[in-house]
């Protein structure tokens, strides 16, 4: 895959990205299976990884470090984003007692330097706020990022599940460009397009990550009527284009100009989402499934 730039701000990105947010420990879950994963990106040109404080339960950050530490690639050859904000109850984490969202400038630091810790590196490529704390010092929450990225520990900032609205909110208290944001965004969730946050990043010469292309595998095994109609069509399409339909519905994705994040430990399925990056999806194809998503067709 040939990397792209995330936002006119930068940094060059493989045009997807793996995720680890479905890394659970109860899961067979180790540094070998980690690595294995993390190999097969690499060899289908995903150079580009997702983590957060608290994917895995807490782990997935300390697992992707012992995989840095093997050494079977080198840091620089690799994209690394972060996030914090969203806090899970635990028991590794007793001070937690309901889900809810921190982005103070103490929780920014003291999560920035764990996740520092736990990957074994010096910087982080993309460190993103995971949701906005509506009761946060919102000016405090900037200067501390902003502070960050001079520090060189955060190279740029992004967001993830922010509204348009609380996108602009945090941008107008950065002097600093935000070069992402993670939505959701998939054929069985399109809201992305109808409220703004799609049109918002173009206007500021950004791509969006999109979670969940393949609705968390509705699209493939859903048996709920939109999933059914949906998957149908795709079916139909998969044989035009002799490719997988899960390819078809990341290709819709790609289409938009947006980055799938992919977060599946199959192998086949994951290769299949590579393939997408194959596929020139027809103008009125892509038009025929979004007003099919819609039950407008």
């Amino acid at each position: 895959m040939q990397k792209i730039y995330l936002s006119d701000a930068g940094p060059k990105v493989s045009p997807a990205v793996y995720s680890f947010h479905r890394w659970q420990e109860e899961q067979n879950t180790t540094p070998a299976s980690m690595e294995k994963i993390v190999n097969l990106c690499l060899e289908l040109g995903i150079n580009t990884f997702d983590h957060a404080d608290i994917y895995g339960t807490y782990h997935a950050e300390e697992l992707f470090g012992q995989v840095i530490s093997q050494k079977s690639f080198n840091r620089e050859d690799i994209v690394l984003f972060t996030k914090c904000g969203l806090r899970l109850p635990h028991p590794s984490k007793p001070e937690v007692r309901v889900k809810h969202y921190d982005t103070s400038r103490q929780h920014i630091l003291r999560s920035l330097d764990e996740s520092l810790r736990n990957l074994k590196t010096e910087y982080i490529d993309i460190f993103l706020l995971n949701y906005l704390d509506p009761i946060s010092n919102l000016e405090e929450t900037a200067i501390t990022l902003r502070q960050l990225k001079e520090s060189g520990k955060v190279k740029n900032i992004g967001v993830a599940n922010f509204t348009v609205f609380q996108h602009q909110l945090l941008a107008a208290y950065l002097n600093i460009p935000i070069v992402t944001n993670h939505i959701e965004l998939n054929l069985l969730n399109t809201l992305a397009l109808d409220n703004g946050q799609i049109d918002y990043s173009r206007q500021r010469y950004m791509r969006p990550i999109a979670s969940g292309p393949l609705a968390d595998g509705r699209i493939a095994n859903g048996t709920d009527e939109v999933a059914v109609r949906v998957r149908q069509k795709l079916q139909d399409m998969a044989e035009k284009y002799n490719a997988d339909l899960e390819s078809i519905a990341v290709a819709w994705i790609i289409k938009l100009g947006a980055l799938p994040l992919l977060g599946t430990r199959d192998e086949q399925r994951l290769r299949h989402a590579a393939n997408a990056f194959t596929i020139d999806l027809d103008h009125q194809d892509w038009y025929e499934l979004y007003a099919i998503s819609r039950g407008e067709a």
